[in-house]
């Protein structure tokens, strides 16, 4: 269907037909994200990083810009000390994912919240920031093969963090 627009460009749009098949498939990636939010309450820096393929690109709140195997927060060890750095789980809630897939390839994005409680403190902290997730089935399971998160920054010419947003 044209969307009517005058661009002289034909535009169009596509409706996603639900099928059992795609609730299956989407329940499927729905699955690798809440065993991602359990490995970070259980703050298990193997069960964190198995979603990820060899090569995936990501693109986390931690520096540096792109994680990578030879990035101190890329590698299991450098997320096992993170994690140590907390009392408690690290708690990761994925609020209102939405997940397209088309064969082999699906992407997933929400607002995610973390709440955790630092080594010490007298209570914990909680932020929302921005989650997009690309994954690739690789021998029959989904594994994640892009991850960026992204936290808004005040645009009064400070550049801090936006962490005190709500949805």
């Amino acid at each position: 269907m044209s969307t009517g627009m005058s661009t002289g460009m034909s535009t169009e749009m596509s409706t996603r037909i639900v099928t059992d098949t795609t609730v299956a498939v989407d329940a499927e990636i729905l699955a690798v994200l809440d065993e991602h939010a359990a490995a970070h309450a259980d703050r298990d820096a193997d069960r964190l990083m198995s979603p990820y393929t060899d090569d995936a690109v990501r693109f986390t709140l931690a520096p540096p810009l792109q994680q990578t195997a030879d990035t101190h927060y890329g590698t299991a060890q450098g997320l096992r000390q993170w994690l140590a750095t907390f009392d408690g789980p690290v708690v990761i809630e994925y609020r209102h994912p939405v997940v397209v897939v088309s064969g082999d390839i699906a992407f997933a994005h929400c607002l995610t919240r973390m709440t955790a409680t630092p080594v010490g403190a007298p209570a914990s902290f909680s932020f929302w920031h921005r989650s997009t997730f690309g994954f690739r089935r690789i021998e029959g399971s989904w594994r994640i093969v892009h991850e960026h998160d992204s936290t808004p920054f005040l645009m009064d010419g400070s550049f801090r963090a936006a962490t005190d947003l709500q949805p």
